[in-house]
């Protein structure tokens, strides 16, 4: 409707209710003696409202009577909006015919690595190339996994402010929260970002209680142990703005304010912005924020905190965007959560017990860092289709965000604008975890095939041209459409 013609609707809306006073508390009065006879009243509001027993292990919605003043259909049977998930056998020699001539491609260089399994039955299908490769970023799918399984999917991350030592003064610790916020998130960011101002605010308010408006800050980032940057990275990556130093405080990923850049010193930049948010809040913060001199001192009286969204969110996250500085993050709380150091050299050797200990097979797996950034990391094919294969076993639903945090083809995070070439049936069908590093490429992710059998694949190649980078990740989203569109049941 044109709006000219809603003000004229409002209009004349507005008279009629003038014209009908009368009429109105008629109407009122009906619904008052409804509301009486029907106890409707508590029901709307709550109030009057006392606890509800458990129903009986017989009882079922179907079988509840409604007052007898209401006469109920009875409930109609739904048919099933999909058939149930059957387990399809596949046929290896299918699988080997829907994608040798693309595993030939020179195009891909001397080094192609593809792996295909029966995702819950964990049956080899096809396998052909070396024995380890460079997974780039496809490492993550470990560094996450390892996290569910020691973290737990519900767990959060928490920043707090707590007490210093010296009379007037409050310390920020870091907890490592991955995704910890300047500013308050819009609704749409997924998942939901803990942020400073809502920090602040909890503060302030915990001050004025107190009687105290005026504060020294120091800030604690002691978490985290180690080098901030990886000796196993090119030393451009810093400074060239690839990956922020590794805290366990920053806002944003350790980013400036809307910006790319990164910050040379994160904890330093969240202590700062901390403060303003407290001074938006009238709290005088004197001076500039400072480092704790006795992290062992900053357990004081709490005075606020803010957590993270839980687990399970930010491993999707972390899968679909491929987000490099919340993966080293994640890393240094496996050590932890292992009683290990929350260094790089720490979160390797964290994150390969745990896998080990839920029978992944790590035995020729180097693992550097948690983002897959080193050049040095090497993982056997059959490692990540070990890992995803566990993901998707009814032994491990903590492991379910592996999956369901996998980009899908053609639609979302970092595979939005792929798959573009090759067979349409992998639009929407393929998820995957992507790699990419100069001269490496890879894949590993699910499918299901166009005749129902699930597969769990992996498409690897770390020796391309550069002059071949688009038509190399072009052959390996080909290789995964094939599977998708593969008629490939036994």
């Amino acid at each position: 409707m044109p709006h000219g013609d809603a003000h004229h609707v409002d209009r004349a809306i507005g008279a009629w209710l003038r014209r009908s006073a009368t009429g109105l508390v008629v109407i009122a009065l009906l619904i008052a003696a409804a509301s009486y006879r029907l106890d409707l009243g508590p029901r709307w509001s709550g109030a009057g409202r006392s606890p509800v027993a458990a129903p009986a292990a017989d009882d079922t919605p179907a079988g509840a009577a409604g007052p007898q003043e209401l006469s109920l259909p009875p409930v109609p049977d739904v048919d099933a909006v999909a058939d149930p998930l059957v387990s399809v056998a596949a046929d290896s020699r299918a699988v080997r015919r829907a994608v040798r001539s693309f595993v030939s491609d020179r195009r891909l260089g001397p080094d192609v690595a593809v792996a295909v399994s029966q995702l819950f039955e964990g049956r080899s299908l096809y396998r052909v190339g070396p024995s380890r490769m460079v997974p780039a970023s496809t490492l993550k799918l470990l560094i996450t996994g390892a996290a569910l399984l020691r973290l737990g999917d519900d767990h959060r991350f928490a920043t707090r402010v707590v007490d210093g030592t010296a009379r007037r003064e409050i310390v920020l610790v870091g907890g490592g929260d991955p995704f910890l916020a300047r500013e308050p998130a819009p609704d749409e960011v997924y998942p939901p970002r803990a942020d400073l101002v809502t920090l602040a605010r909890s503060t302030a308010r915990a001050l004025r209680d107190q009687g105290r408006t005026r504060v020294r800050l120091r800030y604690d980032a002691s978490l985290f142990t180690g080098p901030s940057a990886s000796p196993r990275w090119e030393a451009s990556y810093l400074p060239d703005n690839v990956v922020s130093p590794i805290s366990a405080l920053w806002v944003d990923g350790g980013r400036q304010p809307d910006s790319f850049v990164r910050s040379a010193d994160p904890a330093l930049d969240a202590a700062r912005a901390f403060a303003r948010a407290l001074r938006s809040q009238r709290i005088t913060v004197m001076g500039e924020p400072e480092d704790a001199i006795d992290p062992d001192g900053t357990e004081g009286a709490e005075l606020a905190i803010v957590r993270s969204a839980p687990l399970a969110q930010v491993v999707e996250r972390v899968l679909d965007v491929s987000d490099n500085e919340a993966a080293e993050v994640l890393g240094r709380h496996v050590a932890l959560a292992a009683g290990k150091p929350a260094s790089f050299a720490g979160a390797s050797r964290a994150v390969d017990d745990t896998l080990r200990g839920v029978g992944v097979d790590t035995a020729r797996a180097l693992i550097y860092d948690g983002s897959g950034l080193s050049r040095d990391n090497r993982l056997a094919p059959e490692t990540l289709l070990s890992v995803l294969e566990t993901a998707a076993s009814p032994d491990h639903p903590e492991l379910r965000p592996l999956l369901t945090g996998l980009p899908v083809a053609g639609f979302t995070g970092s595979l939005t604008y792929r798959f573009d070439t090759g067979a349409p049936q992998g639009l929407g069908i393929v998820r995957a975890k992507t790699g990419t590093l100069s001269g490496v490429h890879g894949l590993a992710g699910t499918l299901t095939t166009r005749d129902g059998v699930v597969l769990a694949f992996v498409a690897m190649a770390d020796r391309v041209r550069l002059r071949n980078t688009l038509d190399a990740r072009a052959v390996l989203e080909r290789i995964a459409a094939a599977l998708a569109a593969c008629r490939c049941a036994a």
